[in-house]
Order: structure tokens, then C-alpha cells, then sequence
């Protein structure tokens, strides 16, 4: 069911026929984070179909898109759902990820995003889970920031070069 944004755009569930439009907000998402290798791109883009072809069949991977009234999809994100031992904040044997948050350019600054992350908490906190996480683009830290999320003391350790 598609939740109205305002008279122009709407919310509504992916679905397994949308795995284009998930693919696409990825790698957009990537290459506006600087991620230029274009061999690198397409390799996680085609790695990348399987996965989430997979999970929006079996329900483990939900996204949400924003729909405009004439039917072009400007926006979207979902929420992983990924076996995770408990936490003393999440006892659950999962661990709800926010993936893909991206908006085109144009649609930019109408809180279509905003809307779409109210969305995907509100699942995450109707499903019980305690806790949800995402990695934040510089871009879309200060959203991120201003719904509550806080920063956390993860780090990584690049193994090889990372495609930028």
C-alpha cells in the first residue's frame, strides 16, 4: 500500500520486480561517495543483483521506494535483515541494516528521504527489533543525525584499494 509524501509522491513497498531500481540507488549512491573505478562499480553492481534479487523474494530484504503520481521512481532505500548474535540492546538473532538510501538530484531537499527513513524505523521498531544501523554518506549524516541516530565507535581496515 503506498503511503502518500504529498499530492506528487508516494511511498510504497518494492517489490522483487523493482530490483533494477535498488540496483541503481546503490550504485548511485556509491559513485556520488566518490567511487569513480568503474570496473568496481559494475563488479559489486552485478555481485550485488543476486543478493538482493534473493532477498526481496524472501522477505530479508524490504525496501521502499518513492513513487512520483506520473510513475517515476525518485527515491528509495530498505532494511537488511541479517542473522547477527544478541546484543544487550537487541536480543534478536538479527540485525536490522538501513542499505540504499538515495535520492535523484533533482528531488533533493523535499524530504522525500527523511520520509523514506520514517518509514523504514517504523518497520524496524513494528517488527521488535531494538536497534537499527546504517552507514552514513557525508551527505546524509546530518538526516541521519537529526532522526535520532547516533555515531558509533565501528572502524574498518581496508584490505585492498577501495575503487575511489
Amino acid at each position: 500500500m503506498a503511503k502518500a509524501l504529498n499530492d506528487d509522491i508516494a511511498i510504497r513497498a518494492a517489490t522483487p520486480a523493482d530490483l533494477r531500481h535498488v540496483l541503481h540507488h546503490r550504485r548511485a549512491m556509491f559513485e556520488e561517495m566518490g567511487y569513480k573505478d568503474r570496473a568496481a562499480l559494475e563488479a559489486m553492481e552485478k555481485n550485488a543483483e543476486p543478493f538482493f534479487a534473493a532477498r526481496l523474494v524472501d522477505g530479508s530484504y524490504l525496501g521502499w521506494l518513492a513513487v512520483t503520481r506520473a510513475g517515476r521512481v525518485v527515491a528509495g532505500g530498505g532494511v537488511g535483515i541479517l542473522a547477527w548474535p544478541a546484543h544487550p540492546r537487541d536480543a534478536k538473532p538479527f540485525r536490522a541494516t538501513i542499505f540504499n538510501v538515495y535520492t535523484e538530484p533533482e528531488y533533493r531537499l523535499r524530504g522525500i528521504a527523511r520520509r523514506l527513513m520514517e518509514v523504514m524505523i517504523d518497520w524496524c521498531r513494528e517488527a521488535g527489533f531494538g536497534v537499527v544501523n546504517l552507514h552514513a554518506s557525508d551527505e546524509g549524516l546530518p538526516l541521519y543525525l537529526s532522526m535520532g541516530f547516533e555515531p558509533t565507535r565501528e572502524l574498518y581496515l581496508a584490505l585492498k584499494e577501495s575503487g575511489r
